[in-house]
């Protein structure tokens, strides 16, 4: 990634880095891809906080991303609970609802496969989980380039267990840009390895941040 100065419009940056992670994906050969996923399954499931978790948090991965349909039948055969997000209408915000069988899932927002929360439990608590990050591309240091609506960048302010992200080799950049309040992840796992990362001291948020529901935080 070009070097960035103090006169660089981040937003261009981002929006030219999503488009580049996307292309990149799309022109992955299915069988390949396959191959790859089912590398980070086994590196993922193999992490002590894996094998340790209770309670699984995963997004559930569109044709372009780190598949995690695998992951959600593997963790119910471990015995584990899974709840996957569904995006609140109007809000930058999101609920995890846990989910029994990928059968309680169904098209919602952005056509992406979600629980219906009059159906499903919803989660306020997140006891002994792991949280799985998704992102078009990741860092050296453990930041995430997600898709610029910011549900997990939310959810991540309030929620404070382990967090894994999961990428594609193809997809990791030395640096992204991120901010102040931005949450690294624990680790990072790719077809090719698992990379831990230090875990800074969290700042305390501004308490005006969530004083105004809807207020933009920066799917995904």
């Amino acid at each position: 990634m070009a070097e960035l100065t103090a006169r660089t419009d981040i937003r261009i940056v981002k929006r030219e880095l999503r488009a580049r992670m996307k292309e990149i994906r799309r022109s992955f050969d299915p069988a390949r891809k396959a191959q790859k996923d089912a590398a980070i399954l086994k590196r993922l499931t193999a992490l002590p906080e894996y094998q340790s978790a209770k309670l699984l948090l995963t997004y559930v991965s569109t044709a372009i991303e780190v598949d995690t349909h695998a992951l959600i039948r593997r963790a119910f055969a471990d015995g584990k609970r899974v709840a996957v997000p569904y995006c609140i209408p109007g809000r930058v915000d999101m609920l995890f609802c846990e989910i029994f069988t990928l059968d309680d899932l169904s098209p919602g927002s952005f056509g992406v496969l979600e629980p219906d929360p009059e159906r499903q439990p919803v989660l306020t608590s997140f006891p002994r989980a792991l949280c799985i990050l998704p992102g078009l591309a990741f860092d050296l240091h453990g930041y995430r380039l997600g898709y610029g609506k910011g549900y997990y960048d939310r959810f991540l302010s309030r929620y404070h267990g382990p967090a894994v992200g999961v990428c594609y080799n193809a997809c990791l950049q030395t640096s992204l840009p991120h901010g102040r309040f931005d949450r690294m992840a624990a680790a990072l796992v790719t077809e090719k390895f698992v990379k831990r990362f230090p875990q800074p001291e969290r700042p305390a948020r501004p308490r005006r941040m969530f004083r105004k529901e809807g207020e933009a935080y920066g799917r995904r």
